[in-house]
């Protein structure tokens, strides 16, 4: 067991934390903000947060079950870290009020300002820092919707009381766009501050009532600028063959599991007929067929690039059940064996 202290709190961090787990057979990574942890334990920045789960931070009461993470940063000198391309486990709202911070979400690269706002959904890809995330004062909240894909309803902690129209309002909004950055206001700039000042004078939840009023005001002032901003919205967005459009880029970095069709469907989170349908769609495959295909462009990338490594090892890691099979199915496709396209493709070099 490692400790890291940060301020006047503990922060322990168990190595298993930062393993990878699956679920449905994708492999995630929980977010630990290992970085950020080991920055504060070197004093290179100020940071206070209440969290929950993985995340650092004082631990959050069960008066804010949903919310999942809450806090700021403030580096007022050169930083030597940054936070690598991650997801949360929830819808995660950035504001940055001072400075200039390097992000990234999905393929989009871009230099937050003051005041830029950034919403990122949880099957958004992200990361702060170029690779450092330069200077300045950040604040984040992560509120868990308990959805991991775009076509999955949402659901809100019970006590957001926005009326239902206004939260339905946000949700669609939310759902059916993906554009990253916002210039904010002044009014969001004084929720964020005081948002701040709650997390730093909460004593075991003793702010409980004053955040949840907080949150539920930025989610508001949130509407009025999507509003004002007429966001073109898009509905192909939250339907169930972005999700399995995802799942499959997703598939890349995890072509070692041991899949079926049952399996790729549950991870998607849409039905068997309904994933064959959309993968068929977006590939012109079969789900067993595309899978199998990935396979085989893996395993001749490995074959060139780690000239040592030997057909069985290769198999392994393409996913293949034996070597022999991994054989016979370059074979068919490739007509000719692993080691044939090997010798081949490094003689014609």
């Amino acid at each position: 067991m490692q400790a890291y202290y940060v301020q006047n709190f503990s922060v322990k961090i168990n190595i298993q934390n930062i393993l990878p787990f699956k679920e449905d057979g994708i492999e995630y990574y929980a977010d630990t903000c290992l970085p950020l942890v080991d920055a504060v334990s070197r004093k290179k920045l100020k940071f206070n947060a209440l969290a929950r789960h993985t995340y650092p931070g004082k631990r959050l009461s069960e008066d804010t079950v949903g919310l999942n993470s809450i806090g700021y940063w403030d580096a007022n000198e050169p930083q030597d870290w940054g936070l690598d391309w991650h997801r949360n486990e929830g819808i995660e709202i950035h504001f940055l009020e001072s400075g200039s911070m390097p992000y990234s979400q999905e393929s989009q690269e871009l230099e937050l300002l003051p005041n830029n706002l950034t919403i990122t959904r949880p099957w958004e890809v992200h990361k702060v820092g170029n690779p450092v995330i330069g200077m300045g004062k950040f604040y984040w909240i992560i509120l868990d919707l308990n959805v991991r894909r775009p076509h999955q309803n949402w659901s809100w902690p019970e006590w957001i009381v926005l009326a239902p129209n206004d939260l339905e309002k946000l949700t669609n909004i939310l759902r059916q766009n993906e554009k990253v950055c916002w210039k904010a206001d002044k009014r969001i700039l004084d929720c964020f501050q005081k948002i701040g000042k709650a997390v730093d004078t909460d004593n075991d939840g003793s702010n409980a009532s004053k955040i949840r009023l907080l949150v539920n005001n930025l989610l508001l002032l949130l509407l009025d600028l999507l509003v004002v901003e007429e966001v073109k919205l898009d509905e192909k967005l939250m339907n169930s063959s972005r999700s399995v459009q995802l799942f499959l880029k997703e598939l890349d970095v995890n072509l070692s599991e041991s899949w079926t069709v049952e399996k790729m469907a549950k991870s998607s989170g849409v039905g068997l007929t309904r994933f064959t349908f959309h993968c068929k769609q977006l590939t012109n495959l079969t789900p067993m067929k595309y899978l199998m295909l990935k396979r085989l462009e893996m395993s001749k990338k490995i074959l060139l690039d780690q000239s040592e490594m030997n057909i069985s090892d290769i198999a392994y890691l393409c996913g293949f059940s034996t070597s022999q099979y991994f054989a016979t199915m370059f074979k068919k496709h490739e007509k000719c064996t692993p080691l044939e396209f090997r010798k081949s493709a490094l003689n014609y070099v």
